[in-house]
């Protein structure tokens, strides 16, 4: 009798998660991303929901670019940005199965060039340590200088070096997006073929993943793409695609919702797909094992306990479930990855603007709804703090529009602050003048100006060319009549750290 009520109260619980997720598909979900959609100003969205080795939802929704009548389709493709982790890890997860390496050698082994700015380090950091982000260097770290710019992977990697890392070594966990550039880097050394290659013929092709690229080099050459976009002053506009090949096994992988439902079918398998071993099991939980500490786990509503990194995965507990995941940001994209590998479900959502949060808002929704969760409507929450921060922006604006036409008084002329200004890691930055204005132009950045509007005394407003860099307060030293230093910062999405850039030559 009571093995009876067990199974009836099994199959009421089952049946209740069925109709929870079923119910909000079938009658909320399109709704749910219409509003948020207009909400959020994004032209395109792309869902999928993967269950017990079968694609049990996918939902297109929107444009691939703004002013085109386009539409996104299955096998449309969008940047994944830092999703792209997760492949170099496995791939090398893989090698490791294979034994042409081990994750615990030290990356001079195979990179014999590798250098860090602590000498002992150099010799002592592991491929492991390069996958879990614990080489001591804060989060975005060097990024403004690698991202988006002209260096080659070499370059990167030599200046790397020159960084000195914010902590000390497998102390404090910090998102090193070189560090997954040079851990890519170790793939031809071992197999003779580039990190591209490799990834096509070992996990693109066995999964028939057709349509995806492995180079931002690649992306712009498909017919089916979606733009890039952002929301800029409170306007959705494109933007030029990232040329991030430099930092290509960090985040360059171009891929559609349809392909990735056979990566997240491969991952719920344990590194099977349609009935074949295309990785083996091992190597699977190899980067899904915790290696680095981020924090407590934290959520508005629901238990989430922890938070750690393993190997190109983000690893956590909700609601007593283990859960692997990845979010992915690169130039007018935003992307996430969920895995509940004992619930066997994968939610994956692509979303073709870097100025939103409905990518994370709607896994949540998605994951309460088939764990039979109370609806919480994230993006309502979401929203009205999007309200908030476009009226604090608006104000931010109209302040800043005043300064600026109050033309406030400098100690020294225009004139003065033109010249040529180096950085020691970064290289050199050469600021002219333009009527009324100063303009910043970057050696490694060739697309990127910084259009300067004095503040007050010693500080500079400055509007970035590219909008994701952000409109910055950049401020200057001025001693003896002589300018003497410029801080250049960029908007956080980028990197946090100021470059302070010493003044060479008038």
């Amino acid at each position: 009798m009571k093995q009876l009520f067990f199974l009836l109260g099994m199959i009421g619980t089952l049946c209740g998660q069925a109709q929870r997720s079923e119910s909000f598909v079938r009658d909320s979900l399109d709704r749910y991303v219409a509003d948020a959609m207009q909400a959020w100003q994004i032209p395109g969205v792309a869902v999928a929901v993967v269950r017990n080795g079968k694609t049990v939802l996918m939902r297109i929704y929107g444009i691939r670019e703004l002013g085109s009548p386009g539409k996104i389709g299955s096998n449309t493709l969008f940047m994944i940005g830092s999703n792209t982790k997760a492949f170099t890890a496995t791939a090398l997860a893989l090698l490791q199965a294979e034994d042409k390496l081990k994750l615990g050698d030290p990356v001079i082994k195979y990179l014999p060039e590798f250098k860090l700015y602590d000498p002992w380090v150099t010799q002592h950091a592991t491929i492991r340590d390069l996958l879990s982000h614990r080489l001591g260097f804060n989060t975005f770290q060097g990024d403004f200088m690698f991202f988006d710019s002209d260096l080659s992977s070499g370059q990167v990697r030599e200046k790397l070096a020159k960084l000195k890392p914010a902590y000390d070594f497998r102390t404090t966990w910090g998102y090193c997006n070189a560090a997954f550039l040079t851990a890519g880097e170790i793939i031809p050394r071992v197999t003779g073929k580039s990190w591209a290659q490799y990834l096509r013929e070992r996990i693109f092709d066995p999964l028939g993943m057709n349509h995806t690229v492995a180079l931002s080099s690649d992306f712009p050459k498909q017919k089916n793409i979606a733009a890039a976009h952002t929301v800029y002053l409170g306007k959705l506009m494109k933007v030029p695609y990232g040329q991030i090949d430099n930092l290509a096994p960090a985040g360059s992988i171009g891929s559609s919702i349809a392909d990735m439902t056979h990566w997240v079918e491969l991952q719920l398998a344990e590194g099977a797909y349609q009935g074949k071993q295309v990785i083996p099991g091992g190597a699977i939980f190899e980067t899904r094992m915790p290696h680095s500490i981020i924090g407590l786990g934290g959520h508005a509503f629901n238990r989430s306990q922890f938070g750690l990194y393993g190997l190109g995965w983000f690893t956590g507990s909700y609601e007593a479930r283990r859960v692997v995941s990845h979010t992915g940001g690169v130039n007018g994209f935003l992307t996430s990855v969920y895995l509940l590998p004992e619930e066997q479900l994968g939610i994956i959502v692509l979303t073709n603007t870097e100025s939103n949060n409905f990518y994370n808002d709607l896994t949540n929704e998605l994951a309460d709804a088939y764990l039979d969760l109370p609806f919480r409507n994230y993006s309502r929450r979401s929203i009205t703090r999007l309200q908030q921060r476009r009226n604090k922006e608006i104000k931010e604006a109209e302040e800043r529009q005043q300064q600026i036409a109050s033309k406030p008084r400098l100690p020294v002329s225009l004139d003065a602050f033109t010249g040529q200004y180096e950085h020691s890691v970064y290289g050199k930055m050469n600021i002219t003048r333009e009527k009324d204005t100063l303009v910043m132009h970057f050696e490694h950045h060739p697309r990127l100006t910084g259009r300067l509007y004095p503040k007050q005394k010693d500080a500079f407003w400055c509007f970035y060319s590219i909008p994701m860099y952000g409109i910055e307060e950049i401020p200057f030293t001025i001693e003896g009549g002589n300018v003497k230093t410029i801080t250049v910062r960029v908007a956080g999405f980028i990197e946090d750290a100021p470059y302070v850039f010493s003044k060479t030559r008038d």
